[in-house]
């Protein structure tokens, strides 16, 4: 949220996660991702096209009708947290907004199969149904993943899968 206050034409990636590491360190945290496996920032900073794990730059400067997803993490009291969001840069075209609100809808739809009694694959299959029924694909390269005192834990939760399949799902 400290970040999207800034978000707008003309700001460099860079700048953001200046902000953001500011943010994280003022509040008694430490950046996640920082010197993570020799990750050089606070942030990753995807633009438009760009999936996951965009390097801010001085060079990557924001422009009207971006998108921007920033994910960011942070370490305190032993653990992890870490989160992605896609912001828009000034005014979007339609069909960004559309693409937008099929993503987040599919997340919501993924998170109401994360219940005790339901497989991994229920949740991706949950994400993956919704967003071809909207004519879109899915990103098989990269998953979800728990977290916890780790950054990176299992299990691994991909954006499709096959209903019924897959680790059952457990409470705690």
């Amino acid at each position: 949220a400290e970040v999207a206050k800034r978000i707008a034409p003309g700001v460099s990636t860079s700048f953001l996660d200046k902000i953001a590491e500011e943010f994280i360190r003022d509040n008694g945290a430490v950046p996640g991702f920082l010197n993570y496996y020799g990750y050089p920032a606070t942030l990753c900073t995807s633009v438009n096209e760009q999936v996951v794990h965009g390097i801010p730059s001085e060079k990557v400067i924001l422009k009207e009708g971006d998108i921007v997803s920033v994910d960011c993490g942070a370490l305190k009291n032993g653990f992890h947290g870490d989160s992605a969001y896609t912001f828009c840069v000034g005014e979007v075209a339609p069909e960004v907004k559309q693409l937008l609100k099929t993503t987040k809808e599919a997340l919501y739809k993924g998170i109401e199969q994360a219940v005790e009694g339901k497989r991994l694959g229920d949740i991706g299959d949950a994400i993956q149904t919704h967003c071809t029924q909207m004519g879109y694909s899915v990103v098989r390269e990269m998953v979800g993943h728990g977290i916890g005192r780790n950054l990176h834990e299992s299990p691994e939760v991909p954006n499709y899968g096959k209903r019924g399949t897959g680790i059952m799902l457990k409470a705690g």
